[in-house]
Formats: C-alpha cells, structure tokens, sequence
C-alpha cells in the first residue's frame, strides 16, 4: 500500500546548511555564556535569608498562643450539646458589639 500526499504533495524545502550552522553556532556560545555565568555564581556565592514581616510575626505569636492556651472542655461541651439540640440562641447585639471591639482593635479605630 503506498501513502500519497505526504506533505500535501508539495516538494521538500532543501537543507540550508549555512542557516544550520549559525543557528549551531549561536547554541555553542550560548551554552558556552552559560557555563561562564554559572561559573562566576559559584565562585561567589551568596547565603539565602529570609526575612518574616511584622504582620507574619504577629500572627506567628498569636498561633503559638492559642496552642498554649487552656480550653475548658466542660464549657465546650455545653455548649456544642446547646447548639445540637437548637437550644443555643445569639444576642445578636452583643455580637455586633464584640465584633465591633475586636475590628477596632485590629485596625486601631476608635468603636
């Protein structure tokens, strides 16, 4: 069985063996810059840092704090069996206060 239209029948583009060489050309000093490049890093080379904000900081500490803080595991459970049964109710204005407290504090505006 023979394969017809290959390349949709239109003929081979010959090889441009000058075009080929410089393009080999520009590869080898290309990789030939490189391995200078890569030479002149290595020969000084420079320690990484890492440097933490003061936000990161923050919450850094507050993580660490709350995994040091005691729980009273008797009020959590109260309260998770309050909620299961539907006997939990929210003072919608105490929350609205205390969320309007910690938002000032965050942002350091007065409430």
């Amino acid at each position: 069985m023979s394969i017809n239209n290959i390349n949709n029948g239109s003929p081979k583009a010959p090889v441009d063996n000058q075009k080929l060489s410089q393009q080999q050309q520009a590869l080898n000093n290309g990789s030939a810059q490189q391995s200078s490049v890569q030479k002149s890093a290595t020969a000084g080379v420079r320690q990484d840092s890492v440097s933490l904000t003061t936000s990161a900081q923050q919450l850094s500490q507050v993580q660490r704090k709350s995994t040091e803080a005691p729980v009273n595991q008797e009020k959590v459970d109260r309260l998770k069996k309050a909620i299961q049964s539907g006997e939990y109710q929210v003072n919608a204005e105490s929350l609205a206060q205390k969320i309007s407290t910690l938002e000032s504090e965050l942002f350091g505006t007065k409430a």
